[in-house]
């Protein structure tokens, strides 16, 4: 982190001093978990669903750190002021501190702020982009799934004096939740993915969606660029909305219109990756195999990549950057071998319709036969999607007919909230040992130990909050450690 002294702090947030601050104090890190404080930080006491940060700020502390940023005056068990800095919103004020340290770095080193947002495919594309970007200047870039307005200033706290690139991922709940990162960060890059179902309930609809990711491209200025997928219509549309420059990625009907980077014969072979041409508008064009699994990473692929190139990266090294290239984060689409044979995909960090589609069609191109005629057995193990508001029932219900329409061969579905892809399962035609049922993770993780057989292909799918991920994780393990799966 750059370093920031306690009167830049003050004046930054506009907060006041308790009587124990050492005005010579300076933060080198920042912090809101006091588990993870280092010496020099600055620990943020903030107030969270199940517990707030300011009960922590003893250990923090006592932990290495020099200072809090509160929104109350806090005693230790001397009945002395803790030292702090006392403001309004403890996260509001995180994030100035954040817009600070990006101005100072755009002032310092020409440094590029690349927002990237979608309601699926984030954290595949930030990954994918920060590779590339990296082999060229300093990069910071979230780790995991930091995308909101807690994730955002923690990921731009990482960046030292020489950083170059900030790639940010962001995310949202509702409208104008963009609107306070893209005023904190100010892109000069805008990625927008795709416009889906996810968290649908909690904006009140697609069309909330739609306005709400656009949010990233009404942000740019005249100088700036927005990247748009032009497969998909509300996507594509949202070029209206920019203040800058406008170009299209994507993969189908040839070039699109304005692209810089696109894909021609996209195929995806008998390992589940994407192979495809990366055409270039210098004229460039490169063969590439993706590490990643899934025919629905070529827009991924295309959107790091036209990114890349509008930074005028060298469109030699981002094909070869993403030649192989496989997923930086865990839990999407993560592919491990098991030494009996059985192959886990954990794709169970996020789920939404368009994305267990995606996850579903690529699972049943892993079971066609081969050349000599030899199939996998392939199996779905689906938690519930989260966040779908109204449309629940009736994508739960469409969920189950699609895996029997794909001609998935086994079917378990975990949990309650999920039953209804079991039920509509049973009544498109599956029966029988096709299709199970459980209430929880403990019943499936025994079903799956009893069953699974060597060459078996399964998928864990689930929004986060299902906890399929780290059953995948167990299911994966079990060999490993020496059981039978």
């Amino acid at each position: 982190m750059i370093d920031l002294s306690f009167s830049d702090l003050l004046a930054i947030t506009g907060g006041r001093a308790t009587a124990s601050v050492d005005p010579s104090t300076v933060i080198s890190s920042v912090t809101t978990d006091s588990r993870d404080v280092l010496p020099g930080a600055l620990f943020v006491a903030k107030p969270g669903e199940f517990s707030d940060g300011h009960a922590f700020i003893d250990k923090a502390l006592a932990g290495g750190a020099v200072l809090a940023l509160a929104e109350r005056i806090t005693l230790d068990e001397r009945r002395v002021e803790h030292p702090a800095i006392i403001v309004e919103d403890a996260v509001e004020a995180m994030g100035q501190i954040a817009g600070h340290i990006v101005e100072y770095l755009k002032t310092k080193n020409d440094a590029v702020v690349i927002g990237i947002t979608g309601s699926a495919g984030k954290t595949t594309t930030k990954d994918l982009l920060a590779a590339i970007l990296a082999k060229v200047a300093p990069t910071v870039s979230p780790i995991g799934s930091y995308n909101g307005e807690v994730g955002v200033p923690l990921t731009v706290f990482t960046a030292t004096e020489e950083t170059k690139y900030l790639v940010i991922e962001m995310g949202a709940t509702g409208v104008g939740h963009l609107t306070y990162l893209t005023d904190m960060v100010r892109p000069k890059i805008g990625v927008v993915l795709c416009v889906g179902t996810a968290h649908a309930g909690e904006f009140g609809g697609v069309e909330n969606i739609e306005k709400a990711k656009g949010e990233l491209v009404e942000a740019l200025d005249a100088s700036g660029t927005a990247l748009l997928n032009f497969e998909d219509p509300r996507v594509a549309r949202m070029s209206e909305r920019s203040g800058g420059a406008v170009r299209y990625f994507g993969s189908i009907q040839g070039k699109p219109q304005n692209a810089s980077v696109w894909a021609s014969d996209v195929v995806v072979n008998g390992q589940g990756q994407p192979e495809l041409t990366l055409e270039f508008a210098d004229g460039f064009s490169r063969r590439i195999t993706s590490g990643l699994l899934g025919r629905h990473h070529v827009s991924n692929l295309l959107a790091a990549a036209s990114a890349a190139f509008e930074l005028g990266i060298a469109a030699s090294l981002i094909a070869e950057t993403l030649d192989g290239l496989t997923a930086g984060s865990r839990w999407r689409m993560e592919r491990i071998e098991r030494a009996d044979g059985v192959t886990i995909i954990n794709d169970a960090y996020n789920a939404n319709p368009e994305s267990m589609r995606a996850a579903l069609r690529t699972l049943a191109e892993l079971g066609l036969p081969d050349e000599q005629g030899s199939a996998r057995r392939t199996w779905a193990v689906l938690g519930e999607m989260l966040e779908l508001g109204e449309d629940s029932r009736h994508e739960h219900d469409v969920l189950g007919r699609i895996a029997v329409r794909m001609n998935i061969k086994k079917l378990l579905v975990i949990g309650w909230g999920a039953k209804l892809a079991y039920n509509s399962a049973v009544l498109e035609g599956s029966w029988g040992d096709e299709a199970y049922f459980v209430e929880n993770l403990d019943e499936a993780r025994t079903l799956l130990r009893e069953q699974l057989l060597p060459g078996d292909i399964v998928l864990f799918k689930s929004s986060n909050g299902a906890g399929l991920r780290h059953l995948g994780d167990d299911i994966a393990a079990l060999v490993k450690e020496g059981e039978d799966a």
